[in-house]
């Protein structure tokens, strides 16, 4: 992994951890900020789960519209509601649990007007006294209500009596989190005392006005009470003790005989709704009155008495309906703690959540970093999916409620931060580059460093170049003859520009100008097809245009120039070299050396294009050569070819017959048969139009050397003890 790679690593690293860091702190700080937002979505996976079975042991007896019309307003008589219970008693009911509170004597009682005008008589009906009756012969809990009121005049003070012992364990670490009533509105004394227990029907709903979670018990004198629902199961099971279960969180669950019910930390339990209204079975109040149910459709059955008549104000909001019956949200708590199917939110799920906050905001941003751009919106999408789909079964499948908000504003979140740093990001590194290649690459490669700016090919690496070297001969010759500085600048300039412009056209990158001479290489920082045989068509392209130009400086009268190209190929060492603050992308090694010691041998050789055998033998185009010497150069023992390249525009019959020559008398020289090698030189050398002024010279001098004083072990490598 390299430097810009591993930086990148840390840049996003970073981001990951600051937006997990303050998002985690926000939800730790803020629990309920947000919440509203996040039941709301909630809401919509209960929409999308849709309704399912209840255990079909609860029904509801319910006061609706039709009994309204045919026995009048409510409140009705207290022996029309005695006449429900026995009914439903003598149907073989298990249990009556009704959801209303008889805060007040029966006004329509024959003994309340008796009483009224102060008539005695004997055997006078008393509906309170008939309900308090039936409702000690029939297995029936009453109901009431908790006040919260903090004006204490005119709340009631009155306790119900729960023939029940609750346990507090850990009361000391969470005890303060159970909600206090102020006051109670219970039933009628008569009613209370003839009751077996009672409980309380309250149904809190949350910020937005929704019934989510109902709670099982409430504090009240510093005694607890339980919910209607809570009690009737108490009775069902049997249970003496009901043990509540504290941690530093506050409640932890409501144990009943061993069967546990979670909580979440203010004893409320947190609603499985199974539908819309109408999942339990209801039957109208007035059919019970008649006798018009079949026995089969009660017996054994929870029996909640209430009211889904509009006009009696007892309609909830809930996750499914706006307009939903109280009595049917108890039925909805008695049906989830039979079933078992509870969804719960414990303690350790606030940790949860923080958890899965810190997992999305490393592996989104982390991901997103490494990929292409235009897959960001896939990403998040998917990360969307994937976690609505997981915090979805999270809560049906194993009733744990995750919070769905924070999840998802992580990965918005994280997905527009990423992006934006990103963009910025990419037009630093793009910016970098350009400031770096803009003036050694074409547009082309540049354009390729651009989309590539995430691959390996800035790090230092060892790899296969072909690297060129020129040099304009007699350059101090022409800088004396130059007016002034710039003059000579805008004349070098002028050979520089398009000597350039040729390396970029060809994929070759300008590594630097050196006063008169430039230095460039291919396949690096880009791979190169080929790259051998474009430094070499760039190098023959320059000495073509050179032509052209000095066609123009004489015109100007100004000095011609006449340049040596050096090119070589072999592994190389490419990437970021300096110091800090101060670096440049280039290439080193011995192959970079050689490329410039044959540039240097060109004056030797009298040649403009030099190249050795490495480069030959990459080449995979057809071109001319001359082969000029196998030599050792100063530094270096093992011998290198250098060969002479031609263009297509010098080369003719006449220089083929030429070489073919040429190459005949090297291979006598070669094979240390010097005097035949002499003729051919010498026959050479006499040629007015011979295109080589100093090779035959080199070789005649050499061979007549080897005549004179024959060599022992001849091996044809001449070794040059200078650099040029």
């Amino acid at each position: 992994m390299n430097k810009r790679t591993i930086k990148k690593f840390l840049i996003y690293f970073s981001l990951a951890f600051m937006l997990a860091f303050f998002l985690s702190l926000f939800y730790i700080f803020f629990p309920k900020a947000l919440d509203s937002i996040d039941n709301r979505l909630r809401d919509y996976f209960f929409t999308i789960r849709g309704e399912i079975p209840n255990s079909d042991n609860v029904i509801i007896i319910d006061i609706d519209e039709k009994s309204l019309q045919t026995l009048g307003q409510w409140p009705w008589s207290r022996s029309k509601v005695a006449k429900i219970l026995e009914n439903l008693t003598n149907s073989g009911i298990g249990i009556i649990g009704i959801d209303i509170v008889f805060a007040e004597e029966d006004n329509s009682s024959p003994h309340k007007v008796f009483k009224k005008y102060n008539i005695k008589k004997e055997g006078i009906p008393n509906y309170d006294l008939e309900l308090a009756q039936m409702i000690a012969k029939t297995p029936t809990i009453l109901g009431y209500q908790f006040e919260f009121k903090k004006d204490t005049e005119y709340l009631g003070k009155e306790v119900p009596q729960i023939p029940a012992i609750f346990i507090e364990r850990n009361k000391t670490l969470g005890s303060h989190y159970l909600i206090n009533a102020s006051g109670t509105i219970l039933n009628i004394p008569l009613l209370q005392k003839n009751s077996y227990s009672s409980g309380f029907f309250n149904n809190i709903p949350d910020e937005s006005g929704t019934v989510r979670s109902v709670p099982l018990v409430i504090s009240f004198e510093d005694t607890i009470y339980p919910s209607l629902t809570l009690e009737i199961l108490r009775i069902i099971t049997k249970t003496k003790k009901v043990e509540i279960n504290y941690n530093i969180d506050g409640i932890v669950n409501i144990e009943l005989n061993q069967m546990k019910i979670p909580t979440d930390r203010y004893g409320r339990l947190l609603v499985n709704f199974r539908g819309k209204e109408g999942n339990f079975k209801y039957f109208s109040a007035i059919d019970i009155i008649n006798n018009k149910i079949d026995r089969k459709e009660l017996e054994g059955k929870i029996a909640l008495i209430g009211t889904s008549a509009a006009g009696l104000l007892d309609l909830r909001a809930t996750p499914f309906d706006s307009v939903f019956p109280g009595v049917e949200v108890h039925a909805n708590v008695i049906d989830n703690i039979i079933k078992g199917d509870f969804i719960s939110k414990d303690s350790w799920v606030d940790g949860a959540n923080i958890a899965i906050i810190c997992f999305l905001s490393f592996s989104l941003i982390l991901l997103i970093t490494y990929t292409p751009f235009w897959l960001n919106p896939i990403i998040s999408l998917v990360f969307i999916s994937g976690t609505i789909i997981f915090i979805y079964q999270a809560l049906f499948a194993y009733g744990i409620v995750l919070n769905i908000f924070f999840p998802l504003f992580t990965i918005v979140l994280g997905t527009i931060l990423t992006t934006l740093f990103d963009y910025f990001y990419r037009i630093k590194q793009e910016e970098a580059i350009k400031e770096k290649f803009a003036s050694k690459v074409s547009k082309a490669v540049m354009n390729n460093l651009l989309k590539n700016m995430e691959s390996n090919e800035f790090q230092a690496l060892e790899k296969e170049v072909t690297v060129f070297f020129s040099d304009i001969r007699g350059f101090t010759k022409i800088s004396e003859e130059m007016k002034n500085a710039k003059s000579l600048i805008k004349y070098l300039n002028k050979y520089m520009e398009p000597m350039s412009n040729i390396i970029n056209k060809y994929e070759g990158t300008v590594d630097k100008y050196i006063g008169d001479s430039i230095m460039a290489y291919w396949n690096a920082p880009v791979d190169v097809q080929n790259h051998a045989d474009k430094a070499l068509e760039a190098s023959l392209e320059q000495l073509k245009e050179l032509k052209k130009l000095n066609k123009e400086l004489k015109k100007e009268h100004k000095p011609i120039i006449d340049i040596g190209i050096g090119l070589n190929t072999g592994l190389a060492i490419v990437g970021e070299m300096g110091s800090i603050g101060r670096s440049d992308y280039t290439v080193i090694g011995d192959s970079i050396n050689l490329g410039a010691r044959l540039e240097s041998l060109c004056k030797y050789y009298d040649s403009r294009l030099n190249i050795s055998n490495f480069t030959k033998n990459a080449l995979k185009g057809e071109y001319t050569f001359r082969f000029l010497d196998l030599v050792t150069v100063k530094g270096k023992e093992k011998p290198v070819e250098i060969w002479q390249v031609y263009s297509k525009d010098d080369t003719n019959d006449k220089l083929k017959e030429e070489l073919n020559l040429h190459h005949k008398a090297i291979d006598f020289y070669k094979n240390a048969d010097f005097n035949k090698a002499l003729e051919i030189f010498e026959k050479l050398e006499s040629n007015e139009n011979k295109t080589n002024k100093n090779i035959y010279k080199l070789y005649i001098n050499r061979c007549k050397k080897y005549i004179n004083h024959p060599p022992k072990n001849f091996d044809g490598i001449f070794e040059h003890q200078s650099k040029s």
